[in-house]
């Protein structure tokens, strides 16, 4: 029976496509050997579309490292799995890409001398919280050098924007949903 060959429902969506006001290419015949993987690169640090790429130096220099050790990575591929050299390949391009969008979208905000009164981008900050009494020195910085254990927050996080403005001896409220948490500024170093 002419249903109960393998390549009928392959025939049958070929046709399909091209009977639709848009012709597809089908992948119907090829050999699974010849597919490239897609590379799954997970996404970069979240930065809304409407909001600047504002770097502080640092954070230039480890966007800039990055791309140096992508190239490396790349220049450095094995070559003795064709196949493997090409996915490897591609996955590098892929992260490559996403990178170099941050870097031409990164907007270098270099520090303000002398400094400001007012916390600002890239300003160490010492805050204390309210309730608990526990003191904490954190820097506002760019979303891709943002890194909590480090005590740098990236410039669009809640606990950044209540900062943001605020002198020494300001208090900033942070709105969670089940709590407000007070922090005293104590300074800016």
């Amino acid at each position: 029976m002419l249903y109960e060959t393998p390549f009928f429902p392959i025939f049958v969506h070929s046709v399909i496509c091209k009977s639709k006001t848009k012709t597809r290419l089908t992948r119907g015949f090829v050999k699974e050997d010849d597919q490239e993987e897609i590379p799954m690169v997970p996404p970069r640090a979240y930065l809304p579309s409407d909001v600047p790429n504002y770097v502080t130096r640092a954070g230039m220099d480890a966007l800039l490292a990055e791309r140096d050790a992508l190239l490396k990575e790349r220049d450095n591929l094995d070559n003795t799995s064709e196949k493997e050299r090409r996915i490897a390949a591609n996955h590098i391009h892929a992260r490559m890409k996403l990178l170099d969008e941050r870097i031409a979208g990164a907007k270098l905000m270099l520090p303000v001398q002398p400094a400001p009164s007012e916390i600002r981008f890239g300003a160490m900050v010492t805050i204390r919280l309210a309730a608990t009494g526990e003191k904490q020195t954190v820097q506002i910085v760019g979303v891709d050098e943002a890194d909590a254990a480090q005590g740098k927050i990236s410039f669009i996080s809640p606990l950044a924007k209540a900062l943001i403005n605020k002198k020494a001896g300001d208090t900033a409220v942070l709105k969670l949903p089940r709590e407000e948490r007070v922090f005293e500024i104590l300074g800016i170093p």
